[in-house]
C-alpha cells in the first residue's frame, strides 16, 4: 500500500513541477512585455500632457458652438478595454464589473464597444448589445489600432447614434497597483476657470482649430488608454504567474514532506519486520 501511495505522490509532484515551469516561463514573458509596454506608456504620457495643455488652451478660447460640445439626451457609448487572453488574475473581471455597474440602471440606452477577446465573451454571456468588437490588438498598441477605433467612435457620435462617449480601462499606476478607470470623451466639457500664463495666436481661428483637434484628442486618448490598459494587463499576468509559481512551490514542498514521511514509515516498518523475523528464529 505504501508503494502505491508513493507512486501517486510522485506523479502529482511531476505534474506540479511541469506546471511550475509553465507559470515561471509565462511570468518571464509577461515581465519582458511589461518592460516594453511601460516604455511606450512613458512616451505616451509625456505627449499626452503636452497635447492636453494645448487642447485646453484652444478649448478656453473657442467661443463658437460645436457638435463636440453640445449636450443631448440619447444613447451612451462605453468603450471597454479588456485583454486578448486570460491568466491575468482579476484584470478582466474588475473592468467588466466596472462597465456593468455603470450601465446596470440604464442598459437599454447603453452601447458597448468592446476591445479584447475576453471582454467580448463576457458581454456576450451577459447579453449586452455591442456597437463593435475589436480583437487581436497587439501587446504594444500602435496609433493604427487607436485610429481605427477612434474613427468608429467619432462616426457614431457624428451620426448621433450616441450622444455621450465614455472609455473604461485599467489605469496603470505601478507594477503592483492598477485601478479600473472611466473617462468621458464626448461631449467635450468647457472649462471657464482654467488659468494660463501664455497667450496664443490662432491661425485659422480657435473655433476651426478646435473642431480639427477634437478628433486628434479622441485618437490620443484612445491610444493612451490602450497603452495604459496593456501595461496593466502585463503587470497583472506577471503577478498572477508569480503567485501561481509560489503556490506550486508550496504544494511541492508539502508533497515532498508527505512523500518522505510515507517512505520513512515504510522503511521503519520493513526494518521492524526484519528484526521481528530474526528474533523469531532464535
Amino acid at each position: 500500500m505504501a508503494g502505491a501511495g508513493l507512486i501517486a505522490i510522485k506523479r502529482r509532484m511531476k505534474s506540479v513541477i511541469n506546471t511550475r515551469k509553465i507559470t515561471k516561463a509565462m511570468s518571464l514573458v509577461a515581465t519582458a512585455k511589461l518592460r516594453k509596454s511601460r516604455t511606450s506608456l512613458t512616451k505616451a504620457q509625456a505627449y499626452n500632457s503636452k497635447f492636453l495643455n494645448i487642447f485646453d488652451e484652444i478649448l478656453k478660447n473657442s467661443q463658437g458652438k460645436s457638435i463636440y460640445t453640445s449636450e443631448d439626451h440619447g444613447k451612451k457609448l462605453y468603450v471597454v478595454i479588456t485583454s486578448e487572453s486570460g491568466l491575468c488574475g482579476g484584470y478582466n473581471v474588475a473592468i467588466v464589473n466596472k462597465a456593468v455597474e455603470l450601465t446596470r440602471n440604464d442598459k437599454d440606452n447603453s452601447l458597448i464597444l468592446v476591445i479584447g477577446q475576453k471582454g467580448r465573451s463576457h458581454f456576450k454571456r451577459l447579453k449586452y448589445e455591442t456597437a463593435a468588437e475589436y480583437v487581436e490588438v497587439p501587446d504594444i498598441p500602435t496609433i493604427k489600432e487607436a485610429n481605427t477605433i477612434s474613427d468608429h467612435i467619432i462616426e457614431l457620435y457624428k451620426r448621433r447614434e450616441v450622444t455621450e462617449v465614455y472609455i473604461v480601462y485599467t489605469k496603470f499606476i505601478s507594477s503592483v497597483k492598477m485601478e479600473p478607470e472611466i473617462e468621458k470623451l464626448l461631449p467635450i466639457k468647457t472649462e471657464e476657470d482654467i488659468a494660463y500664463t501664455q497667450e496664443m495666436v490662432f491661425e485659422p481661428s480657435a473655433e476651426e482649430c478646435f473642431d480639427y483637434l477634437v478628433e486628434k484628442y479622441i485618437r490620443q486618448q484612445v491610444y493612451f488608454c490602450l497603452t495604459s490598459a496593456k501595461s496593466s494587463e502585463h503587470a497583472s499576468r506577471m503577478n498572477a504567474m508569480d503567485g501561481a509559481t509560489k503556490n506550486a512551490n508550496d504544494i511541492l514542498n508539502k508533497l515532498t514532506l508527505k512523500y518522505n514521511r510515507i517512505r520513512q514509515s515504510s522503511i521503519t516498518q520493513e526494518i521492524s519486520e526484519i528484526v521481528g523475523g530474526a528474533e523469531a528464529q532464535k
